[in-house]
């Protein structure tokens, strides 16, 4: 309990199970010390912290028998009187839920050390309807069967021994043993050892007390549901900081499982192992653990894009030199091209363009087509298998059936529908909930959040923004470089410098679009976090989606297409639109996506390692100084004595510090499948970065970062439906790109209609239209030029020569591509879509042998429940004890593993389980529909 002065009352004897190790308990409470002691204190407190004694001290109450679960901090110098009321009140409604508190004050920063006794474990598990592990049922190990097939052997006897040295030491990350998984009750003791040593693992401890200090009040006016939640509380600064506390210290020698995962995992001379997914589980919780999965997926999937990339890049590379295009241009000595801009640009020889076109072929030949059909198939296969390797880690991990329709709602979604009466039923769950009304409350918050009408205006304004800054940056490069040099060298200069300029300014504009999108998910009434986290997180896709790939689109479908011709150009603003080089759009385009997407990879690594290692160093810093509290926010200073005080200098962690990571690879999964055909490298460039991505956000989520909040996930969510969306539109993306940002279909004309013989020779003549001079529109034609008595340039683009009847129009050549093309789009569509589907039909979401496995689970689960509950019933018939019958029911009741509460008195019970809420301990089952909402959710009205 807390007094008034916010001072800590003498800490309760516990009733923990506790180890015959450990030391015996210290009766004395904690000191008061005055502030002009604390800094000798805290001293003091350090030097008594040696290694015999810091595995009791450590992490661990001052009776070194309770263990640290959860950790509070606060300003002890602040003297704000509302804010010590409101710590007394939370900490005293903790202390009535069942947590157990013991404040430290021995320096500026006071720590509330937080412990969860098993009682209140084993109530709130029944309430999160959390998966626990069974006792091991006599038949279980029947279950899985090893069954006889080639392809298991071949793999037996090839695979393992060949890539025995991806596989992660087993002695260190020893494999779990198989359990059977079922959501927790305490009706059913004869399921569960929950007296069982760690039965109640350091992940479900942190858990629950995170979900108690989330809805638990901190105002006497139980009325005022706004006053609910710690996160409330840190946001009026009442206290610095809430946070679970690592296992231990980061020192490679110590035996804790951080410094395991740290040396084991997160090392980057590790790279080419496995990850110990089940120990990543344990300890950062499942959402974690399934985002590094997938990564690990992910990148394993990437391995063969690259290799096909790889080679359609040495393709192209060996085969340039024999490129007849390529040939004609640099051989040519006599065609001369109309300039580039009006009145500045003088005319300029075609074969200034040789070195561009020979790196063109490298990336538009023969195998491209090739290439983007093995990628959308790819797509589609990486998606297939993800969901089939999932299944077996979700049913591993007890979430194959998990709902976020069972997951409680938020305190914000509540406290804002503490006056709704209307009230609807949730069906995972089985109670009442408030519900806000949709005329009245959901489509007036949709409407003020700028609706899907507005989103769309907010994403056309993203994308001509977009077009703008990449204009802009070009005339930028121009203004750099100047108009001197040759064409071939500013044909790779002015696109490079104008991805660098449209990288950093994306970059800039990805802070606008988060806070926008951040607003927009507020005002919208999402019940639970995770429904809260997928709506935020498709706003800010599709902020970034536009972000990053407007540039490109424009490149890829726009620029180039309608520019005109000299004697009249189709202007913008008064501006000529760019026009491609004789090669084609593709090679800008390639420039501009590899800048992009590495540049973004690169600023992406720098800024998740080096500005969380910079922060974390000079809070670090700052402690061990002890900057003086006049300039020191919140006047900070700490000699790091124990855990808490360790982690306190660490970064906080919230919901949104995942949704980063997911937003990065996704954006790059864009990269590679969308525009993968310019780029043929940015698989094995991807493949390289998340190689490096897995082993560096494994080591800031252990340096750098508090340890997170453990919390359940199904599945990818969101990201999911995003990337199989991403995965049709790169079908079309590519269909279009070969078809009319490439010269595979003029060329492919040329050769079947236009040249006898059949090959490409005089395939760039061809493509090349003639122009009078003396046709130029005003302030066009160069003012100063260097050429002399020219008559006829030349310039990229089918249409008739000026002594045509019908000079300068469309010939007839043109629309022969153009329905080719159009032609092409649909059948490559069509046929790579339908290869989509037979592989999405041919491949199963769940293996068949998991699929029999679930069945064989279920089975003996429910046989072993029905016995059970039948010894259950015979027992309760025969008077519990009397009659012979009784008897033997009793003792097999026992054997299995069944407690003698079940038919004993309420009294009996509360002891037996340590009930925490007395009469309220069992709210669902004796609730109207008049009840308060809080109580359907099992927890104590009056306090949470």
């Amino acid at each position: 309990m807390v007094n008034g002065n916010d001072q800590p009352a003498a800490v309760a004897e516990t009733t923990t199970t506790v180890p015959d190790s450990l030391p015996e308990a210290q009766t004395e409470p904690n000191p008061i010390v005055p502030p002009a002691g604390l800094a000798a204190a805290a001293a003091a407190a350090a030097a008594a912290t040696t290694a015999p004694n810091r595995a009791q001290t450590w992490k661990y109450f001052q009776d070194q028998r309770r263990i640290v679960d959860y950790v509070l901090a606060f300003n002890g110098e602040d003297e704000n009187a509302e804010a010590k009321q409101r710590r007394a009140i939370y900490q005293r409604n903790l202390e009535s839920e069942g947590l157990q508190i013991e404040t430290e004050n021995c320096q500026r920063i006071h720590f509330v050390k937080i412990h969860v006794p098993e009682n209140v474990l084993s109530h709130y598990c029944e309430i999160m309807k959390m998966q626990m592990p069974m006792k091991k049922l006599e038949n279980q190990d029947k279950i899985i069967m090893r069954d006889f097939s080639i392809q298991s052997t071949l793999v037996r006897l090839f695979r393992r021994p060949l890539f025995n040295f991806v596989i992660i030491d087993r002695q260190k990350f020893a494999p779990p043993e198989y359990r059977l998984m079922y959501e927790y009750s305490r009706d059913k003791p004869y399921l569960f050892d929950d007296r069982e040593q760690n039965f109640f693992t350091p992940s479900i401890r942190i858990a629950v007390a995170h979900f108690i200090l989330e809805r638990t009040y901190f105002s006497e006016a139980v009325e005022e549901k706004k006053d609910i939640g710690i996160r409330r509380l840190m946001e009026d600064q009442v206290y610095l900081d809430a946070y679970p506390l690592h296992d231990g210290c980061t020192d490679l020698r110590s035996s804790c499982q951080r410094a395991l995962l740290l040396e084991e995992w997160a090392s980057i001379s590790k790279w080419i192992k496995h990850q110990p997914l089940d120990h990543i589980k344990e300890y950062f919780g499942v959402k974690i653990a399934m985002y590094f999965a997938w990564l690990g997926f992910y990148t394993h999937m990437l391995i063969p894009a690259s290799v096909v990339g790889l080679i359609c890049f040495f393709y192209g590379l060996l085969t340039y030199p024999a490129n007849r295009i390529s040939q004609e241009i640099c051989d040519d000595n006599g065609t001369i091209m109309c300039p580039q801009c009006d009145k500045y640009c003088d005319y300029w020889y075609l074969r200034t363009t040789c070195n561009i076109s020979k790196l063109a072929h490298i990336f538009d030949n023969e195998m491209t087509i090739v290439f983007s059909i093995f990628m959308s198939v790819w797509a589609t296969l990486y998606l297939e298998m993800w969901k089939r390797y999932s299944s077996r880690i979700q049913h591993r991990w007890g979430i194959t059936e998990y709902c976020s329709l069972a997951e409680p709602p938020r305190p914000q979604y509540l406290s804002r529908l503490k006056n709704i009466k209307k009230m609807m039923f949730n069906i995972a769950t089985g109670a009442q909930e408030p519900s806000p009304p949709f005329w009245t409350k959901k489509f007036p918050s949709f409407l003020y959040s700028y609706s899907v009408i507005f989103l769309f205006i907010l994403l056309t304004i993203a994308a001509v923004f977009g077009i703008v800054v990449y204009r802009m940056s070009l005339m930028t490069s121009k203004n750099i470089y100047g108009d001197g040099g040759s064409v071939s060298g500013k044909l790779i200069i002015f696109p490079a410098t104008t991805a660098a300029i449209n990288l950093l300014a994306s970059t800039a504009l990805t802070y606008a679009y988060q806070y926008v999108a951040e607003y927009m998910t507020n005002v919208e009434y999402r019940r639970t976090q995770t429904e809260y986290n997928e709506s935020l997180n498709l706003k800010i896709y599709l902020f970034e989606f536009v972000n990053y790939y407007s540039s490109i689109f424009y490149i890829a479908f726009m620029k180039g297409k309608f520019p005109g011709y000299p004697a009249k150009y189709n202007r913008i603003l008064h501006l000529r639109q760019e026009e491609c080089s004789p090669g084609g759009c593709l090679m800008e385009l390639c420039i501009q996506l590899a800048i992009i997407m590495v540049g973004k990879q690169a600023i992406g690594a720098i800024t998740e390692i080096l500005i969380p290692f910079l922060v974390q160093k000079f809070k670090e810093f700052r402690s061990v100084l002890g900057i003086d509290a006049g300039s020191a926010e919140n006047g900070e200073r700490l000699i790091c004595c124990n855990q808490w005080t360790k982690d306190f200098n660490l970064i906080n962690w919230h919901d949104r510090s995942l949704f980063n990571e997911y937003l990065k690879m996704v954006i790059q999964y864009g990269f590679i499948t969308i525009f993968v055909v310019a780029f043929p490298l940015a698989p094995f460039f991807a493949l390289l970065n998340n190689v490096f991505e897995t082993r560096l956000d494994a080591k800031k989520f252990l340096l750098y970062y508090k340890r997170a909040v453990p919390q359940r996930v199904r599945d990818l969510g969101i990201w999911y439906n995003i990337m199989h969306v991403v995965g049709k539109v790169a079908v079309i993306s590519s269909a279009f790109i070969i078809a009319f940002s490439s010269n595979f279909i003029p060329r492919l004309m040329y050769m079947s209609v236009v040249n006898p013989t059949g090959t490409d020779e005089g395939f760039v003549n061809h493509t090349l239209a003639y122009f009078n001079v003396s046709h130029f529109e005003a302030n066009a034609a160069p003012e100063n030029s260097t050429f002399s008595n020219i008559t006829i340039c030349r310039y990229s683009e089918y249409r008739n020569p000026p002594d045509d009847p019908r000079p300068y129009k469309r010939p007839s050549i043109y629309w022969q591509i153009l329905a080719i093309r159009l032609t092409f789009v649909v059948i490559y569509q069509n046929l790579v879509s339908f290869v989509q589907i037979v592989v999405a039909w041919a491949i199963p979401d769940v293996p068949t042998k998991l699929q029999d496995q679930i069945k064989r689970e279920q089975y003996l689960t429910n046989e072993y429940i029905i016995e059970q509950e039948k010894l259950k019933m015979a027992l309760s018939g025969t008077g519990g004890c009397g009659g012979v019958g009784g008897s033997v029911a009793g003792s097999r009741y026992a054997q299995n593993g069944c407690v003698a509460s079940e038919d004993s008195s309420p009294d009996d019970e509360k002891a037996n389980y340590g009930s925490i809420a007395d009469d309220n301990e069992y709210p669902l089952r004796m609730q109207t529909d008049d009840c308060e909402p809080y109580a359907a959710y099992g927890i104590v009205t009056s306090r949470v």
